[in-house]
């Protein structure tokens, strides 16, 4: 599943209500906020290899520090509903177990004009 968004006329908070059901042999899938692929100020980034969640931002093309979350709750050939915001100052993804993962706007954007999704499972539902 593959998906492009550009030019989102978010305002100073964004919510992305998306539902995903994973492939069976898939290894990771990405959802990316910003202003252009080169400059990402939320890179979500779920591995099932690893079994953890890795969060960085990326500035002209270059990683930042990664900040990874060991909360993982994904399995192949599931099923799960995801809550994504952008409130201003930090980004906040709501798992469906309740537990929330946090990361900070590093680039201090106000807006995000960006949005790619991509990686192994079939987008089922989508809201902004």
């Amino acid at each position: 599943g593959q998906g492009h968004v550009l030019d989102l006329s978010s305002s100073k908070t964004l919510v992305l209500l998306m539902q995903l059901t994973f492939l069976l042999l898939t290894h990771s899938f990405a959802i990316n906020l910003g202003h252009k692929s080169s400059d990402l100020a939320f890179h979500f980034n779920p591995r099932f290899k690893e079994s953890v969640i890795v969060c960085n931002s990326l500035c002209s093309n270059s990683w930042q520090q990664e900040q990874r979350d060991k909360h993982f709750i994904f399995h192949r050939g599931s099923t799960v509903k995801l809550v994504v915001e952008f409130l201003g100052d930090k980004f906040l993804v709501k798992l469906p177990d309740g537990h929330e993962v946090e990361f900070p706007n590093r680039h201090g954007y106000d807006k995000i004009s960006y949005l790619n999704i991509h990686g192994g499972f079939k987008v089922t539902s989508f809201k902004m």
